[in-house]
């Protein structure tokens, strides 16, 4: 329902101050954008909201003119004050009914789906935009996820919900495991250590865009 190109997934960034290596955020943007990542999130869980209101907004300003899309995690007020391009919520957030009453038909949505009882019941949600396969590995990243879907899990997922519905895959991935990921059904790959700790992070988005690009040919 919302504006999104199916390509934009193709290599996401979401954002982890944290793992960051003690540079500013907008750094690790800025670069992942030159090497060519395709949308970002930007999810904060630690800080008040009016730093997530100036946050965003310096992140918006850089990837506006590129025409980047930028997605909140989790927080449809910022989202909605910022003037991002979309959402993405978990199974513990708003609903998706809620999200979308709220942001209008043209904000990109996404959810996260776990298993495939999540993903059967996200087929009657009208106008969602992706999902994003979460976990597909083990990852340190985040410690509140369900168990790891590997390849046949992500396969599984992705003849549920048919190849209409974009899909991205986070959890667990690097340049080694890519392209098995978008052979399995994925549309694209979500990322945070990947780039957001790497020594050269332009370095980096590109290298992982190499290797979709490849599994794409």
């Amino acid at each position: 329902m919302g504006n999104l190109r199916r390509e934009a997934l193709e290599l996401y960034l979401v954002t982890d101050r944290a793992l960051s290596q003690g540079r500013p955020l907008a750094e690790i943007v800025c670069a992942a954008a030159e090497g060519g990542a395709t949308m970002v999130q930007l999810r904060e869980k630690a800080c008040d909201t009016r730093e997530f209101v100036e946050l965003g907004r310096a992140i918006h300003a850089i990837l506006q003119p590129l025409g980047i899309p930028l997605i909140v995690n989790d927080r449809a007020d910022i989202a909605l004050v910022i003037g991002a391009e979309g959402l993405h919520i978990g199974q513990h957030d708003m609903t998706y009914d809620d999200a979308r009453r709220l942001l209008g038909p043209e904000t990109i949505i996404g959810l996260s789906v776990e298993n495939e009882e999540q993903a059967r019941e996200c087929l009657s949600f009208a106008g969602l935009d992706y999902i994003g396969a979460s976990p597909v590995f083990a990852t340190p990243t985040k410690t509140d996820t369900a168990e790891a879907l590997g390849l046949e899990g992500l396969e599984r997922l992705r003849r549920i919900v048919g190849p209409e519905l974009p899909m991205v895959a986070i959890g667990g991935i690097n340049r080694s495991n890519i392209q098995d990921i978008i052979r399995s059904g994925a549309d694209g790959v979500a990322v945070v250590s990947a780039i957001c700790s790497a020594p050269e992070p332009e370095a980096a988005a590109r290298a992982l865009l190499h290797e979709i690009k490849q599994a794409k040919r």
